[in-house]
């Protein structure tokens, strides 16, 4: 679970955001996209939840980094189990909600110059 944050936020800066795509970056992080998407498959081939067989933190943290499955190289068909998973959380009312929220506060940022260099320029080392 430690691992999806930053391997799939890695997978998106280097396959969506980076200025210059970078062969070998674009390639090892979809490609560890690939292998923890395996990963968890294989865990939710023996449990119905990633942490057991109850709802938990875990499968909280780990919902949103799979909504953008796409962006990473993903095809569902590789990881069915996951892919039950996926939809199951995604239906709970409480994650419906959250969505909702999301998605009306969300800015592209390709349409926003000044978040885009917040996020990925050298304004991001800038000391505060």
């Amino acid at each position: 679970m430690g691992g999806v944050g930053p391997m799939l936020g890695q997978a998106h800066h280097f396959r969506i955001y980076a200025p210059e795509k970078i062969a070998y970056a674009v390639d090892r992080y979809t490609n560890e996209a690939r292998r923890l998407y395996g990963v968890m498959d294989k865990r939710l081939a023996r449990s119905r939840y990633i942490g057991g067989k109850d709802y938990g933190i875990a499968d909280m943290a780990i919902f949103p980094w799979l909504r953008s499955w796409k962006n990473q190289g993903i095809s569902w068909a590789d990881f069915p189990h996951l892919k039950g998973w996926f939809d199951e959380i995604a239906a709970r009312p409480a994650v419906i909600r959250g969505v909702d929220v999301l998605t009306g506060q969300r800015r592209r940022l390709d349409d926003d110059p000044k978040a885009r260099e917040m996020l990925f320029g050298q304004t991001q080392y800038a000391r505060r």
